[in-house]
């Protein structure tokens, strides 16, 4: 298991790049799900992006001479992954959004380092709630309402269970970001351990999904559709958990999740970039709040800048923003 100091610390600044690498593969999940769920089915949909992914992935491990490794415990281990990481956040998430939009989908996303912080405390001997990581999780959730605003709660009843099942990935995503830990323990690398947890959720769906949708009544999905299908397979899905698993490695579960709070920049930007979607005012004062509830977290800005201000005024002298001032 690491030690306290390698996971109850402040990430690196090449950790916090593959972070914000991460959170625009992720917030472009929304998008890509945004135009597959306008003609296909929720199930096929996941079943589509995870089975792809570990096409992909298993290929990507034989270029590079290596494979899945093999184990009951490996395998128990990748299966328990896949259903808290992929299959019940990915089916939740996806069936919410043939009801709501994919940005409030991405924002409602953004609670899960609120309920990473709960079970890493009570799960993990590393992981234990600072004052300080809480009080940045709730500035964090805070600017994720700004943006959301008071449309969300004035829609229909399943509208809100929509809401309710985007909120339920969020806790089975805090989950998986805990599980997700042996495999370091498990001596399973960041590639390896991508492959096999989107493998075992794809056996686990298939069959799921060839009994509930009957792919084969479907129409032939438009070419905007194939090509979200892949880009939500190849780069928010297999190329997002090589990242996602390189930073659980290193920087832990609740440093890890704040990719969370993110992740709705992404979506909102990507939004308006490629939809042409307005930004209104409450967004960019949410985007503002989840940036310094990041900055909480992490600890660095607040850190710098009281080094900052015991180097201007050192001990002895006359601070003038005390008693002392003018």
């Amino acid at each position: 298991m690491n030690s306290p100091a390698m996971i109850n610390r402040q990430m690196t600044i090449y950790e916090w790049t593959m972070l914000l690498g991460l959170s625009v593969l992720w917030g472009g999940s929304f998008f890509f799900n945004g135009i597959a769920v306008r003609e296909l089915p929720a199930l096929t949909v996941v079943v589509c992006r995870v089975a792809i992914a570990a096409v992909i992935l298993i290929l990507a491990l034989k270029i590079a001479g290596a494979a899945i490794p093999r184990g009951k415990a490996v395998w128990t281990a990748f299966f328990g992954m896949g259903f808290l990481n992929n299959v019940l956040p990915f089916t939740l998430i996806v069936w919410g959004q043939t009801h709501i939009a994919s940005g409030i989908a991405s924002i409602l996303n953004a609670s899960t380092p609120l309920f990473t912080v709960i079970v890493a405390h009570a799960l993990t001997n590393d992981e234990k709630m600072s004052a300080g990581r809480l009080v940045g999780v709730l500035v964090g959730f805070v600017g994720v309402a700004t943006i959301i605003g008071g449309a969300v709660m004035t829609s229909g009843r399943m509208t809100i269970v929509a809401q309710i099942a985007c909120v339920a990935a969020s806790i089975s995503y805090a989950l998986a970001g805990v599980f997700g830990r042996r495999f370091r323990s498990l001596g399973v690398q960041p590639l390896a351990t991508a492959a096999g947890q989107v493998t075992a959720s794809s056996i686990m769906l298939l069959p799921v999904m060839l009994i509930v949708d009957r792919p084969w009544t479907l129409a032939v999905p438009g070419a905007s559709v194939v090509g979200a299908l892949i880009g939500v397979a190849t780069l928010s899905t297999a190329l997002g958990y090589v990242l996602y698993f390189r930073i659980l490695a290193t920087a832990g579960a609740t440093n890890l999740l704040l990719v969370t709070l993110m992740i709705p920049v992404s979506a909102v930007l990507l939004g308006a970039v490629f939809l042409h979607e307005t930004l209104q005012p409450r967004h960019f004062l949410g985007m503002v709040l989840i940036g310094l509830g990041l900055a909480t977290i992490d600890g660095r800005p607040w850190n710098s800048i009281k080094g900052r201000s015991r180097e201007a005024c050192p001990r002895g002298a006359t601070d003038l923003t005390g008693g002392d001032g003018i």
